[in-house]
């Protein structure tokens, strides 16, 4: 997991610190989710405050590395980690509420099958090696969360893909093969090895972390910090 920049400055110009946030996350992590949408609205007011430079990089957390690569039911899922379906409804309520504030319309009825998220996070990664994933990661997130879409299929991962433009040929090609297979398993362990638990967690110009979804003012003051110690 490469974290934060050098800086070089033009003699003479004035200062101007990049931020780098690294964000360590699972598609399937509705905090994860809500995390996401609280950084946009932190980074919205720096750009109007400041414009820096931002550069957002996405980091592989599978919360169920062990899920068969075929996933699982919805329900066995939901009955193995919260007891039924019933408890995993009063832990959703406040997950509703909190983004219907962020207008996420969590809509966790309509997800029928719990994946494996490694191809997902494979995708990203070939999307992030030629660009911003940010667009992707949104369309991953919205697609599980309010359209009850499976994330553990090809073609779903590829229409998905489609969806923010990338080339649909490309995307079943990479995911056809072993492609980035080795940097999702060891960006996954190493996250757990540097004491990585639970998601979203964030890391201000590799320098700031904060972990958990945390409202916009919280992951300013992390910002400052970080940029304040370049």
């Amino acid at each position: 997991m490469r974290t934060g920049e050098a800086l070089v400055a033009d003699a003479g110009a004035p200062v101007v610190v990049p931020l780098f946030v690294d964000i360590v996350s699972d598609v399937v992590c509705p905090w994860c989710y809500i995390g996401k949408r609280k950084l946009e609205v932190a980074l919205d007011r720096l750009r109007n405050e400041a414009g820096p430079m931002i550069t957002v990089r996405w980091h592989p957390f599978e919360l169920n590395p062990d899920l068969p690569a075929q996933g699982m039911p919805r329900e066995e899922y939901l009955r193995a980690k919260f007891g039924g379906k019933e408890r995993a409804n009063d832990i959703y309520a406040r997950v509703r509420a909190i983004g219907a504030e962020l207008a996420i319309a969590f809509d966790f009825d309509r997800i029928q099958l719990q994946p494996n998220t490694r191809d997902a996070h494979r995708l990203i990664a070939w999307a992030q090696q030629h660009g911003d994933a940010n667009l992707l990661v949104e369309r991953l997130f919205h697609a599980y969360f309010t359209e009850g879409r499976y994330l553990g299929a090809v073609d779903d991962l590829v229409a998905l893909a489609a969806d923010v433009g990338l080339p649909a040929d490309q995307a079943r090609a990479m995911l056809a093969s072993p492609a980035h297979r080795v940097e999702v398993e060891a960006e996954n362990r190493e996250a757990r090895d540097a004491g990585i638990s639970g998601v979203p967690f964030f890391i201000f110009n590799g320098r700031t972390a904060v972990s958990g979804a945390h409202d916009p003012e919280t992951l300013l003051e992390a910002i400052t910090a970080a940029r304040a110690n370049a």
